[in-house]
């Protein structure tokens, strides 16, 4: 489960990103709640991720490019740096009490912008650290990492924005990014995979573009995670209204329901670390139970079954971010990598400013249950459809069956056509 750590170069990355990913849960948390209050607007909040994301959406392919082109660690650090200072001005700020919305805004935006170059920095920097044989662990484990800060993260950020307020964690944000900056530092390069870089010439984003459309392994799960990203992935909105207008229970409740969902998120990121290959029936299995999830989630009666849901919608929803992830990687040529993953992570994150500000406009006109239900809806379609996509596109059929006494569904390849359906067609 965990043999990508005997990497030193990847066990440096791994360490650095245990303390900056529980600052960024926890300026995420402070960010959201801050914005409630001063607002009072689930919109405002859903405006706030679209301003996060917008830059993933208008330059994410640009991003890709740059990362095809340029060393990957060297991108990281500054990214990192970046990141840093934007978290230590908001500290500032809040801590000064001069902060306002618009500043907020602002610093997402600029949030925004590092992210464009350092996702897909990050996601295809890892094959270097390791190489193809332990790429799928080191993935999972990644997503372990971001998830276990999850635990962490929301946790004392409800205990800091309750008794000192929301600036202290943005302060920590800011600190944290020391320890990624420090292990990109300490490693060896001699010890990385290199890869080939993509010379510079036009037509790069075409040629990244054509590579994933002439192939339905790639293309189909883009999209599938480019409806879950959009229109399934919208928490921050749903629960900030269900802590604050459903339960009246104020940031505590808030930081407890993103808490939960991390516990699930680990679970599916150390389950993920133990398989063997990243398969797309289980990308479509995972898509499918996570929007189901959501729906009956979002009818829970009572504040406590509606908290432990959160659990099992963690666990489906990494299972969708790990497979997909994975899969695209392992069947992306190296030199394209950066693009692909670009791709990726603009319809993944890059279809928040479509989605959250609709998820925060059905949220304030219909309730939170209203906008939780819509979200499930359109994430279990997507599951559904392009399931049925790749059944075709890949020649295959649903086989039903018998095993003991128990039924068997699987999914066989077709048949070939008899002489007389060939005459017929």
């Amino acid at each position: 489960m965990f043999r990508s750590l005997r990497v030193r170069n990847y066990r440096l990355f791994f360490v650095g990103q245990v303390v900056s990913n529980i600052g960024t849960w926890m300026q995420r948390i402070a960010q959201d709640w801050l914005v409630l209050s001063l607002t009072g607007s689930s919109t405002a909040v859903g405006v706030t991720m679209a301003l996060q994301f917008l830059p993933m959406l208008l330059f994410g392919l640009y991003g890709g490019v740059l990362v095809d082109r340029f060393p990957k660690r060297r991108l990281l650090f500054l990214t990192q740096t970046a990141m840093a200072v934007t978290g230590l001005a908001l500290a500032v700020l809040t801590l000064s009490h001069q902060v306002e919305v618009w500043h907020v805004y602002v610093a997402a935006f600029a949030v925004g912008m590092a992210t464009v170059v350092d996702n897909p920095a990050r996601q295809s920097f890892v094959s270097e650290m390791v190489g193809p044989d332990q790429l799928q662990n080191a993935v999972s484990l990644n997503s372990a990492n971001f998830q276990s800060a999850r635990l962490v993260g929301p946790a004392v950020a409800g205990v800091l924005i309750t008794t000192v307020g929301t600036g202290w964690a943005f302060l920590y944000n800011g600190l944290s990014f020391i320890a990624p900056i420090t292990g990109l530092l300490l490693m060896r390069t001699r010890e990385l995979h290199s890869t080939r870089r993509a010379p510079r010439k036009k037509g790069q984003l075409r040629e990244g573009l054509r590579h994933v459309a002439g192939r339905p392994e790639l293309l189909w799960p883009i999209v599938l995670v480019g409806f879950i990203g959009t229109f399934g992935f919208n928490f921050p909105v749903w629960l900030s209204a269900y802590a604050d207008d459903v339960f009246h229970t104020g940031a505590g409740s808030y930081s407890l329901f993103n808490t939960l969902m991390a516990v699930g998120s680990v679970a599916g990121a150390l389950l993920a670390a133990r398989r063997g290959t990243a398969r797309l029936r289980v990308l479509i299995a995972g898509a499918l139970a996570f929007g189901l999830l959501e729906i009956v989630a979002a009818l829970a009666p009572t504040y406590w079954i509606f908290a432990l849901f959160m659990v099992p919608l963690g666990m489906f929803g990494l299972t969708v971010n790990v497979t997909t992830n994975t899969a695209i990687q392992m069947a992306t040529d190296p030199v394209m990598r950066g693009r692909v993953m670009a791709l990726y992570m603009m319809v993944f994150l890059g279809g928040t400013p479509l989605g959250a500000p609709i998820a925060g406009w059905v949220t304030d006109a219909y309730g939170p249950r209203i906008g939780f239900v819509a979200g499930g809806v359109v994430s279990t379609v997507a599951a559904v459809t392009v399931g049925l996509v790749l059944i075709r596109s890949g020649g295959m059929r649903l086989s039903v069956g018998w095993q003991g006494r128990q039924p068997r569904l699987r999914f066989v390849p077709k048949p070939p056509a008899t002489e007389n359906e060939l005459v017929k067609a």
